[in-house]
């Protein structure tokens, strides 16, 4: 290679020399210091919290590991800090002899001041844990300000204090303690890494402790926090155990709402020996259905949470797959084959916790384990329990099917969608709209408005009574489909429903986006008989279900169409009903008078100047807009109330009646 390719560069760059001077060596626990990021994630208010649950943990290993059972989190104020923790339990109490390989320290402070010591590697100690690598109560040393452990060892107290990762002085031995044993740690968050501002907050704590105690039924937690930092959500005293576990947390959790399956799918299992006759652990799982949830799921190894999943997470949606697709088989559902894991997992709420020896996480922090073994491991622990869990009660199991292909439904629907080409209203030609639509011109800045219609006859005067550049007319023929009965397959190949989504123009479901609809209004015009009032029902159904966030502003309406024409001599009015004719018979207008009644047998029997005076023209018609109680905040409570009014299930209905029997009008009853 020829020199001249090369350029003679200065040694010395802004008169800094690049030699073996400038190459730093970070002993104890300076790393930790100079670049908490890499230990803890950061320093914001996640990783202040992170500390917390390092520390917890330890406490937890031991309570796992069969040597203690209870655990004591005391939070206090500090000024000028974030807090001070204490975290206690009554385990084996870290050991205060001389270590080996470093004359003159105690093993308690090698475990303080150096990273990568613990007792986590050989497994000897611990079968499993959540600490891995050595670091969590080391990192935590050298990020607080002052750190204090104390130890209760063969009848013995110990203790030392350490400031920023250093010991403040030698290992004190306090005396005699005969009933007492386990480890305290006391910290104080450092304010230079944390910030003056940065402050533990309470209900995270407390939400923090209360989830280890449901993931280890053995454990008693006990919660104390200062009085002063103490609210309604957070008490300054609680004491947590649960001899359920998870299916405890999870009962809780789903309180009063209705599940698909009454009962919980929830259990525990110990993995199999490997070949080496070694044990691998075990899993606990408790999963519930609700109705309509947007979903919560909360995974676990070894007690720390891992929120990002991992492949135990794999391990269990693939159970739970497999499984519902073998039962759809074992019943001769054979779409059964077509469901993915999230149609099972999506809506549901699911805690999964597993134990297992040397985990491998994808960081320091463990949001997701990367275990390969614990996919395996889980799906073949889970997959026999839920087998027997479908196919012990086949109610259960076809209730549980048939709510996972309605989820599957769902899924493909939104796909199909997706695969259609949508353009947006800014202009009306290039549309691809129903063919039996009959648009308006929209070259106005009037307010527009879409009538849905009863057949084409009634189609055919409402087009010759509207107002052309504001009113746009949709016939649809007979009464549509009840889509709250409906699969999501039918849905979709309804042709009625297919012209009505193509002429809104907004989506429909999780999709529905009602910026951009393409009218102002929706009207609801039907016949003024039960007929008519049927298919308005309908309607309103599917708007109901399909695009509730319209209803909820205020987009759809319903006309108020006359059943009858009064006339006596040159004077004639419209009445809605019956009890409108009478009111109009006894007053001043018809009262003396021989009236003529005329019965609309439907809309189609007006003409066109009828229809616009009484139906259809902003300045003489009437309409009744179509809204949500403000107690159906989301749609899974719409969902709820269309189901229990229009779903299949007759015993909903008739419950509905029953319940508001009392509001009937007895003359109604004897009418």
């Amino acid at each position: 290679m020829s020199d001249d390719l090369f350029e003679k560069l200065p040694a010395a760059v802004g008169g800094e020399t690049y030699d073996g001077s400038a190459i730093e060596v970070l002993e104890g626990l300076e790393p930790v210091r100079r670049r908490p990021g890499m230990y803890i994630g950061g320093t914001d208010e996640r990783a202040l919290h992170h500390l917390a649950a390092e520390v917890l943990d330890n406490a937890m290993d031991e309570a796992v590991a069969g040597h203690a059972n209870r655990i004591e989190f005391v939070l206090e104020e500090a000024e000028g800090a974030a807090g001070r923790l204490t975290i206690i339990d009554n385990g084996r109490g870290i050991p205060v002899d001389e270590h080996p390989k470093f004359p003159g320290k105690s093993a308690l402070e090698v475990i303080l001041t150096t990273l990568h010591s613990g007792g986590k590697f050989s497994g000897k100690a611990y079968a499993t844990s959540g600490g891995l690598h050595g670091v969590g109560v080391s990192v935590v040393n050298a990020l607080s300000v002052n750190t204090r452990i104390e130890v209760a060892r063969n009848k013995e107290l110990f203790a030392q204090e350490f400031s920023r990762g250093l010991p403040t002085g030698p290992l004190q031995k306090l005396g005699g303690t005969p009933n007492r044993r386990g480890t305290s740690v006391a910290f104080t968050p450092d304010p230079e890494i944390f910030g003056e501002d940065a402050k533990f907050k309470p209900a995270r704590l407390f939400k923090l402790v209360r989830s280890k105690a449901y993931l280890f039924a053995g454990v008693e937690i006990r919660w104390k926090c200062a009085p002063s930092l103490a609210s309604d959500d957070v008490p300054a005293e609680a004491v947590f155990q649960f001899p359920g576990g998870l299916a405890d947390h999870l009962t809780e959790q789903v309180g009063e709402r209705e599940c698909v399956t009454a009962k919980f799918f929830s259990g525990s299992q110990d993995f199999a020996p490997n070949d080496k006759g070694e044990e691998q652990g075990r899993v606990e799982w408790a999963i519930a259905w609700p109705l309509w949830s947007d979903g919560s799921y909360s995974w676990y190894c070894n007690t720390i949470p891992t929120p990002d999943g991992g492949t135990h997470e794999q391990g269990l949606r693939a159970a739970l797959t497999k499984g519902i697709r073998a039962f759809g088989d074992l019943i001769g559902q054979k779409k059964a084959k077509d469901i993915a894991p999230e149609d099972v997992v999506t809506g549901s709420e699911i805690m999964l916790s597993v134990f297992i020896r040397d985990p491998q996480f994808q960081s320091q922090t463990k949001d997701r384990l990367t275990s390969p073994e614990a996919a395996r491991l889980v799906e073949n622990a889970v997959r026999d329990h839920f087998d027997h869990f479908l196919s012990d009660n086949l109610d259960r199991g076809k209730a549980l099917l048939g709510h996972v292909m309605e989820r599957m439904d769902e899924r493909l629907r939104r796909k199909a969608e997706r695969d259609v080409k949508r353009k947006t209203a800014t202009n009306a030609k290039k549309l691809r709209l129903p063919g039996k639509l009959t648009d308006c011109s929209g070259e106005t800045d009037a307010e527009t408005e879409l009538f849905i219609v009863e057949g084409d006859s009634a189609g055919g005067s409402a087009k010759q009574a509207r107002d052309r550049k504001t009113q746009a007319i949709l016939p649809i023929r007979g009464k549509i489909l009840n889509v709250a009965s409906a699969t999501a397959d039918k849905i979709r190949a309804n042709s009625e429903i297919a012209d009505l989504l193509l002429a809104l123009g907004c989506g429909s479901r999780k999709d529905c986006n009602p910026d951009l609809l393409r009218y102002d209004r929706i009207v609801i015009m039907t016949d003024a008989d039960v007929d008519g009032a049927h298919i308005a029902t309908l309607l309103m159904t599917f708007f109901f279900q399909e695009m509730p966030e319209v209803v909820r502003r205020g987009h759809l309406y319903l006309a108020q169409p006359p059943l009858y024409r009064l006339t006596a001599g040159s004077t004639s009015a419209y009445a809605r009903d019956d009890a409108h004719r009478a009111e109009l018979e006894a007053s001043k207008l018809f009262k003396g008078k021989k009236v003529e009644v005329s019965r609309f047998k439907g809309l189609g029997e007006m003409n066109p100047q009828q229809l616009r005076e009484t139906t259809m023209s902003p300045a003489s018609r009437g309409l009744i807009r179509i809204t949500l109680p403000p107690e159906y905040e989301d749609r899974a409570q719409v969902k709820d109330l269309v189901d229990r009014l229009m779903g299949r299930n007759p015993e909903h209905r008739f419950q509905f009646i029953q319940n508001r029997a009392s509001e009937i009008d007895p003359e109604l009853i004897d009418a």
